[in-house]
């Protein structure tokens, strides 16, 4: 093969993959915006009563305003009066204003800019065991029960792993009980739920044990998720030299509030409000 040849050859191979690329093109570009159709839209914040807003209108200073949003979700604005803007987005509430301004000859192309200054009218509470009870402000639409969790600064040393959800949805009464380590296992994401105005969380004290008797160190300690009574006993520093583990019994609440005193087996789990009583051997 000559030197022209081959360089024919190479010159018809570039053009091969160069039209295989142009014919792809369009069905790739044609996949990008199927899925950017697909993309979900972005939930945005719903302005409450109770909310500090500036509302300004381009190249219009004497439109500007600071106001507060009414308990009736009203608002006062120059030359349009009360209008409703209680449970709309700031978007919406640009539209709706513009509009006002435009169908009234006011202004001719008005350009509307609301700003949101202080969330009051969307909270929710988180009380119980964490480190910071309290109302803390929606301030995004999207808003879950662990970014709730995080601004009330986390579960306290103190706090149950289950907690408590309760508001209303649909208009209707809201409760659940959800498992916070459940929420980051495999397929989790649906517990951690969306916070609605009016939530409020519920953090319990944890379920505790009590450990007693010939011990290293007796006293309370937090019931751990499946903790054995052999746990229990090296958490409390283990059985001293006097004890004996035959003479391990634990006291027990029964459904009819008697105490029942059990001798159970060391890899056996240990419920809420236990007492671990270690007797002394008697050799």
């Amino acid at each position: 093969m000559t030197k022209k040849s081959l360089s024919l050859s190479s010159l018809s191979g570039l053009a091969l993959v160069a039209a295989l690329v142009a014919a792809q093109a369009p069905a790739a570009a044609q996949t990008s915006v199927k899925a950017g159709a697909a993309a979900p839209a972005t939930l945005e914040y719903q302005l409450g009563s109770g909310d500090v807003l500036r509302i300004s209108v381009y190249q219009n200073q004497d439109l500007t305003l600071e106001t507060r949003v009414a308990e009736s979700g009203m608002i006062s604005f120059p030359l349009l009066g009360n209008i409703r803007i209680g449970g709309l987005s700031a978007t919406q509430a640009e539209k709706l204003i513009a509009d006002g301004l435009k169908n009234g000859n006011f202004v001719k192309n008005p350009q509307v800019t609301v700003v949101v200054l202080q969330v009051k009218g969307n909270q929710a509470s988180v009380l119980g065991q964490v480190n910071r009870p309290g109302r803390y402000p929606i301030e995004t639409a999207d808003m879950r029960l662990t970014d709730l969790l995080a601004n009330a600064g986390g579960i306290a040393v103190t706090g149950a792993e289950v907690l408590v959800l309760s508001g209303s949805r649909n208009g209707q009464p809201y409760r659940a009980e959800i498992d916070l380590p459940g929420i980051f296992t495999p397929g989790g994401r649906e517990q951690d739920v969306l916070i609605q105005n009016g939530d409020v969380i519920w953090v319990e004290r944890a379920p505790m044990v009590y450990i007693y008797g010939e011990v290293q160190r007796p006293g309370p300690m937090r019931l751990e998720r499946g903790m054995t009574v052999m746990q229990s006993l090296a958490t409390g520093g283990g059985i001293t030299q006097r004890g004996t583990e035959k003479g391990i019994r634990v006291h027990r609440k029964g459904p009819d509030g008697k105490v029942q005193v059990l001798q159970i087996p060391m890899d056996e789990g240990l419920k809420d409000g236990d007492v671990v009583y270690v007797k002394e051997s008697l050799f």
